[in-house]
């Protein structure tokens, strides 16, 4: 009976794959076992003292009331010069906003943008998010795989061969999630000369993992195509780069009537970000990113620990990522093995599965990033503890029988 009230949407979307598997690790952790989480995208660095010092200082500022819908006036500043040095574009108040994470942006501009039978194109594999986002805002996913023997980059004639009428955006995530993988600027400049030629096509550009990259150029949509200024929507993040998931502020630069209709929505939902989060955010994008240096070093570390075990399981496969932090591991070679009780695993699910009871580690399975036969690992989290789980990654493997023997 309950269920007949809810509404005909929520028959469209399932919970976030990353989030039940957070669920099911807290639950085997609450019946004591010692669970390790790999499939959580959340760095285990404190935020710099600097950014939580000023967001203390805000709430003994008495700086805890509404603010601005879109942002306060010192963010706004602090976003358009990030934007401004850091990636080449200039961005008027009016075009940009703030608002309680990346991810309730993206929601926004789809939900402003699509009406039904419009498409959205997004590159998999992808951010679990982005189909049920798409979805819930009325519009159709289309989904284009990618190849890990093109480095999980989309080519431009599969694009182009994707685009119709009905296409409404493309999404661009670089560094990806879950692979890592980071577009070159001349690959990103062969996806949009395409784009260029389809003018009633947006774009949105997902550079929350910008500065988690292990080197290499970073670009951006807007700044490699120029002409794509006022249809590109660029959105970034403190959660990522600066360690600052919990503190729930998100950003974006993007055509002023975009930006305006996005802020409506936010005004009728969350209204603005929290300002002691705001307060904190100035002091994140004035402050620099000093520290990046050797997050990156201990992160470096840590992809390849990974790497290694994956290179000495058989049944694995994986390339090392050249951004964030994040390894996608074809498992396909464990796909139909038995476990110890005579289980058969029958799909990358089975597998992670298997590897949450057998070696007590959380990991997400690649169906949930549109790309069966695979596994994400997430290493950003102590390194003694990320070495104990892929040994235990590594024995509950070879405890596996393959099919001939089972």
């Amino acid at each position: 009976m309950t269920q007949s009230l809810l509404a005909p949407r929520m028959a469209l979307v399932g919970a976030s794959p990353t989030a039940e598997i957070s669920n099911k690790v807290r639950a085997l952790r609450k019946a004591g076992h010692a669970v390790t989480n790999l499939g959580e995208g959340e760095l285990d660095f404190q935020t710099p003292a600097l950014i939580a010092e000023a967001g203390i200082a805000a709430i003994r500022a008495g700086d805890t009331k509404y603010t601005a819908v879109a942002g306060t006036t010192a963010l706004k500043a602090a976003i358009a010069a990030k934007f401004r040095t850091e990636n080449g574009l200039t961005y008027e108040p009016s075009q940009i906003i703030a608002g309680c994470g990346a991810k309730q942006l993206i929601f926004n501009a789809f939900l402003a943008t699509l009406a039904e039978s419009d498409e959205v194109i997004v590159p998999a594999p992808y951010w679990v998010s982005y189909p049920d986002i798409v979805r819930l805002s009325g519009g159709t996913p289309v989904v284009l795989e990618t190849k890990r023997s093109d480095r999980w980059i989309l080519r431009p004639e599969t694009l182009e061969a994707a685009i119709t009428p009905k296409t409404r955006w493309i999404v661009l995530n670089s560094p990806n999630n879950p692979t890592g993988s980071v577009y070159s600027p001349s690959e990103l400049q062969a996806l949009t000369d395409v784009i260029e030629r389809h003018p009633h096509v947006l774009v949105m550009a997902d550079d929350i993992y910008e500065h988690v990259r292990y080197g290499g150029a970073f670009a951006t949509p807007a700044e490699t195509a120029p002409k794509l200024f006022d249809r590109t929507l660029t959105v970034n993040g403190l959660s990522k780069g600066y360690s600052m998931t919990g503190w729930r502020i998100g950003y974006a630069g993007g055509p002023a009537w975009l930006v305006s209709a996005m802020e409506t929505l936010q005004s009728q939902s969350t209204s603005n970000p929290s300002t002691i989060a705001q307060a904190a955010a100035v002091a994140a994008l004035e402050g620099g990113l000093g520290f990046m240096e050797e997050w990156l070093s201990v992160l470096g570390t840590r992809r390849d620990i990974v790497m290694a075990m994956i290179d000495a399981v058989d049944g694995l496969a994986a390339d090392p990522p050249d951004g964030a932090f994040y390894v996608f591991a074809d498992c396909s070679g464990l796909i139909g093995r038995a476990t110890p009780s005579g289980h058969r695993l029958v799909n990358d699910l089975d597998v992670a599965n298997f590897l949450l009871e057998d070696a007590h580690v959380g990991l997400v399975h690649g169906t949930a990033f549109g790309m069966p036969g695979h596994l994400r690992i997430a290493y950003a989290v102590e390194t003694d503890a990320l070495r104990d789980a892929c040994a235990r990654i590594a024995t509950s493997c070879a405890r596996l029988r393959r099919k001939e023997a089972a």
